[in-house]
Parts: structure tokens; C-alpha cells; sequence
């Protein structure tokens, strides 16, 4: 990857609303998912996983980034802007 690509990769993830939309689908997906893999730590019956705990957020939020970086930038190489 040369300097120009990573460059454009940077301003996608940071651009356009990206971080905000990439935290609210982490936020959801996240709880959920906690909900489901911790349910009993997290209503004390068990121990809490902290590592899990912050894994099962951050690996939606790098998807969804990863999704809509993608995306941009396969609109911004196809004539006209579109996929």
C-alpha cells in the first residue's frame, strides 16, 4: 500500500460520519452480544471477562468501519461515483 492509499484510508475512517455510525453499530451489536456470551457475569453469577468484554465491542466497531470504508472506496474508483 503506498502513502496515498493509506492516506485515503485514514480520511475515510474518520470522515462523514463514519466514527459515529461505527459506534452506534458497536454500541447495539456489542450489548447484544455481551448479553448473550456474559449474560451470567454480567447478572453476577459468574466472573466478568474483561478481555471478552471489550473484544465484543471493538470487533463490530472495526467491521462496520471496515464496511463503510470499503464501500467508499469502491465508489470513489468506479466512473461517475457509483459501485
Amino acid at each position: 500500500m503506498t502513502r496515498l492509499q493509506i492516506s485515503r484510508v485514514y480520511q475515510c475512517c474518520v470522515s462523514d460520519g463514519v466514527p459515529r455510525r461505527s459506534f452506534l453499530v458497536a454500541l447495539f451489536v456489542g450489548t447484544i452480544l455481551n448479553l448473550i456470551n456474559q449474560g451470567d457475569a454480567l447478572f453476577g453469577a459468574s466472573h466478568l471477562n474483561l478481555t471478552k468484554l471489550i473484544l465484543t465491542f471493538a470487533v463490530p466497531y472495526c467491521v462496520a468501519t471496515y464496511g463503510a470504508v470499503s464501500y467508499r472506496l469502491r465508489t470513489a474508483q468506479t466512473p461517475g461515483g457509483k459501485a
